[in-house]
């Protein structure tokens, strides 16, 4: 009956609503991204993109554990993806040598589709892995973790090598610069790491395929995969179409409006709506299969075992984030290794996916606000920037946090926890945002961040006005 009921209410929702709002969690998150870069800054747009799932699709007598869990997945997969170089990947689109370049243009764009899809790809299975019915236990995910690590490092030797920039020997599949496209200029290949993570998303598809039988999760993966081989190229195609056509922007209104446009940010965002979109869709037409369930209690980490972990983790994100300790830098900023600890605390922990979907996200997301507005241009007093950037965005989260985990699990509400955590964390990112932007009011005199701005209140009001106001209709059980 349980199940029967589930799969009704989940019914209720139409398609166009977690199409339409992933399409703006995405679009404003990926573009605020762009700002903060790499594993965390990616994490933002896995946080609201699954928040928003969650809310929409997620049978409300589904424990607040329950939902968190596949939030917090969701939310930390997304950054694994940003271990990618694609600077020069775009470049090989738009560059000046490569102009008129349909061979480049045609590489260039397909080494996004690859590397859109592998970044999704991990977003789209461990979605999918906290919403289904296959139970994971956190032995089981050191393994599955320690595996893909493993994974990674076997493709990267594969696909990615050789790689010597003073002889110009790269791989044969190589979506940098190189000098096949830029035969008259010195180029600076970048290395790159493709390789491995298809390598590790393709064990992570085989395991939660074959291993364990979770369709959801597989199902997910692959919709994970196309939103991100749309998305990255459909964005930067519009990026690389400003360049390659400048007449079409001297004429009509782009004669005023270009100046102010920052294609870059622009193409971010284009990819974060057509990946939200496909991930919504996918997910919607899924949604028969969400089913999830909770560790069973001896499975759980010890306490002491939870906070030890939450230790480490935060001494080694602070350092690889605001530091340069060599051997950290090495090994903690690749994204897989990142969210290692994090992957296994959040299935085994009680209070882990609280945390990171609240304070642990934010803490270099504030720090790199504070940094920038405070220490590198002194636009905001220390003092202040302290206390605006990182102090009372961090309370404010971590009160949060707590005050729901210290309720009992019989007093929590995972849908109402969810929504308002969905309408925090929006006007978090989008505030400490808009102060990087610095404050680019469209009534004032227009700035390169002006438009994007713009951009991204609508999609904030978009997602509020639905957090706010969605009622969904639970249907009625006549003979519970």
């Amino acid at each position: 009956m349980n199940q029967s009921r589930n799969v009704d209410a989940c019914s209720m929702v139409g398609w166009w609503q977690p199409v339409l709002l992933s399409a703006l969690a995405g679009g404003m998150a990926w573009g605020i991204r762009g700002q903060y870069g790499h594993e965390t800054g990616a994490m933002i747009a896995g946080l609201l993109v699954s928040l928003v799932l969650v809310f929409l699709l997620c049978p409300k007598n589904i424990s607040s554990l329950t939902m968190v869990r596949a939030a917090a997945w969701g939310t930390v997969a997304m950054g694994v993806g940003g271990s990618m170089t694609y600077g020069q990947t775009l470049g090989l689109t738009q560059n000046g040598p490569v102009i008129g370049n349909w061979e480049a243009l045609r590489w260039g764009l397909l080494g996004c589709a690859i590397k859109g899809g592998i970044w999704i790809g991990f977003a789209g299975a461990f979605l999918g892995m906290g919403l289904s019915k296959i139970k994971y236990r956190p032995k089981e995910m050191w393994v599955l973790m320690l595996a893909l690590i493993g994974a990674y490092y076997i493709g990267l030797s594969l696909m990615n090598r050789p790689y010597n920039p003073a002889t110009g020997e790269v791989p044969h599949f190589y979506f940098s610069e190189y000098s096949y496209f830029y035969p008259d200029k010195e180029v600076s290949p970048r290395h790159e790491s493709w390789g491995g993570l298809l390598f590790a998303l393709l064990t992570l598809i085989a395991y939660i395929r074959w291993q364990r039988k979770d369709r959801l999760a597989f199902n997910m993966a692959l919709w994970g995969i196309l939103g991100g081989a749309l998305g990255f190229p459909g964005g930067q195609s519009l990026q690389a179409y400003h360049v390659w056509n400048p007449e079409v922007f001297d004429r009509g209104i782009w004669v005023e409006l270009d100046q102010y446009m920052n294609w870059w940010n622009n193409m971010e965002t284009t990819f974060g709506t057509i990946m939200g979109a496909v991930l919504g869709l996918g997910l919607w037409l899924n949604r028969h299969m969400i089913q999830p369930e909770v560790c069973d209690e001896e499975d759980n980490l010890p306490s002491w075992g939870e906070g030890s972990l939450l230790a480490i983790h935060l001494i080694l994100l602070v350092l690889v984030e605001f530091s340069s300790v060599d051997a950290v830098d090495r090994a903690y900023d690749l994204g897989l290794i990142m969210i290692a600890i994090p992957v296994v605390a959040i299935v085994g922990g009680r209070f882990w996916p609280y945390l990171q979907i609240l304070p642990l996200i934010l803490i270099p997301i504030a720090g790199k606000t504070l940094k920038n507005l405070s220490y590198d241009t002194q636009d905001v007093g220390v003092v202040l920037g302290w206390l605006l950037f990182v102090v009372i965005p961090l309370a404010i989260t971590l009160l949060v946090a707590v005050l729901e985990i210290r309720k009992p699990e019989t007093q929590r509400n995972g849908h109402a926890f969810i929504r308002w955590t969905l309408l925090l964390n929006a006007w978090i990112y989008f505030l400490l945002n808009y102060a990087f932007f610095r404050l680019p009011w469209p009534w004032a005199e227009w700035t390169g961040r002006t438009p994007n701005g713009i951009v991204f209140t609508i999609c904030l009001f978009g997602i509020t006005l639905a957090a706010l106001f969605s009622r969904r209709r639970e249907p009625q059980i006549l003979n519970p």
